[in-house]
């Protein structure tokens, strides 16, 4: 592995809509988990915005305790283990920049409200794993995104300051973390939310494209970009 100055700037990553496209697994877990039930289920639109969170939290408006919490995470989690692997695949470039920065020493890890081994899966599925130094998922953290503690662990995982950070996500409850934790916040615009919907969380930097981040970079480490 590239051994990184410690000048070097860490890089996290949240996984879902940002390095992986699992957004109609992640649908089709939760139609899945609804159908039969009585009650409100939740519009696409609702489970979209809540994307990044965990899963208990999302599902808790719509159980009436918690027996019946565990038992739809239960039903969710059976279908999203299922269909994982044919429903998931890296964004356009990601790969390819993954590797770009690996092999510039940069210190990379992922901060994501997954469960730990699901994330683990994840990477292994799409070639990302070897590259990724540390996984921050639901179980690393008592408190989880939009909170700043999972960030907080990712940096303690690759002995980096905040201020020698950027985290790179796709939904307003990255950025809300990134931005607690003190890191430098950059907002995925590949994800399933809109640009006004980042820009109100208050992004550091935007990206349009995977593919630009290692320029994003290198304009921060010589100042042109504070």
């Amino acid at each position: 592995m590239p051994t990184s100055p410690p000048s070097q700037r860490a890089v996290l990553f949240d996984l879902d809509g940002t390095l992986v496209d699992t957004i109609e697994l992640l649908l089709g877990s939760v139609q899945h988990a609804f159908e039969g039930r009585t009650g409100r289920a939740p519009s696409r639109p609702e489970w979209i915005a809540g994307i990044g969170t965990p899963l208990a939290s999302q599902l808790r408006p719509y159980t009436s305790d918690e027996d019946d919490l565990q038992s739809l995470m239960a039903v969710y989690r059976r279908y999203q283990r299922k269909h994982h692997d044919r429903l998931t695949q890296c964004y356009d470039d990601v790969l390819p920049t993954i590797e770009r920065l690996h092999a510039r020493g940069y210190p990379m890890a992922v901060v994501t409200s997954k469960t730990n081994d699901l994330a683990r899966r994840t990477l292994e599925h799409v070639g990302l794993a070897p590259f990724m130094t540390a996984v921050i998922g639901l179980e690393s953290t008592t408190e989880h995104k939009p909170k700043p503690e999972p960030v907080r662990a990712a940096l303690a995982a690759l002995d980096r300051p905040a201020a020698d950070a950027v985290f790179v996500g796709d939904s307003p409850h990255d950025m809300a973390a990134g931005n607690a934790a003190g890191v430098t916040t950059i907002a995925a615009l590949w994800g399933p939310f809109s640009r006004d919907v980042l820009d109100r969380a208050a992004p550091r930097y935007t990206l349009d494209q995977m593919s630009a981040l290692p320029a994003l970079l290198d304009s921060m480490a010589d100042g042109t970009r504070g």
